[in-house]
């Protein structure tokens, strides 16, 4: 039996991938790239709720008597400073105060340890409105931009330049520091007549 004669097979190409198939890796997360494009047009636009206590950037929900929520550092400056919170505030406003402390705020004070027990029995006084923190830890700056992103009806008393930073991108809400210079309490974003305006709506 003899052997059979095989032929030559000349000019073949090897079989190769097309630069578009879908099989290559690049093109597989282009794809996944362009359907999570197309997810996320599909989705409603999530719009946040505005409060119905404000007028534009006026806050109608503020007024006499004021409840300011205290920060660690206001207290300290204002010992520094001399000055007695209730009395220095009601000078600011002209109107009766009534400052808050969160359970937060109270923690860090007695973290501070004994040198800040001075700053400690000034939060403790009982014309002082103690606010519980549903939140576990004990960092303030956040709980008091939650509490006044939910309530408008508070100010914030703080000297901390981040967290005044913070408050003014949320309209409405006044702040409260001190002035070294003059030794008395400033007031930055309150109306002249917010509290005669809001009462005549």
């Amino acid at each position: 039996m003899g052997k059979a004669k095989t032929t030559r097979k000349f000019a073949v190409a090897k079989k190769v991938l097309d630069p578009k198939d879908a099989r290559l890796k690049q093109n597989q997360k282009k794809i996944e790239e362009e359907r999570k494009k197309k997810e996320e047009a599909a989705q409603p636009r999530n719009v946040p709720q505005v409060a119905s206590s404000l007028f534009f950037k006026h806050n109608t929900a503020l007024g006499p008597p004021y409840q300011i929520i205290i920060d660690t550092n206001f207290i300290n400056f204002s010992i520094q400073n001399k000055l007695e919170i209730v009395q220095a505030a009601m000078d600011c406003l002209y109107a009766k105060c009534i400052p808050c402390i969160t359970d937060c705020v109270m923690a860090e004070l007695e973290k501070l340890g004994p040198k800040y027990r001075l700053a400690l029995k000034v939060a403790r006084d009982p014309r002082f409105v103690r606010l519980s923190c549903p939140h576990s830890g004990t960092y303030a700056d956040d709980c008091i931009v939650n509490r006044v992103t939910q309530h408008k009806c508070y100010m914030v008393a703080t000297c901390d330049r981040e967290l005044k930073r913070r408050i003014r991108k949320l309209p409405g809400i006044p702040i409260m520091s001190i002035s070294s210079s003059h030794r008395k309490f400033v007031i930055e974003r309150l109306p002249d007549d917010g509290a005669a305006w809001g009462a005549t709506l």
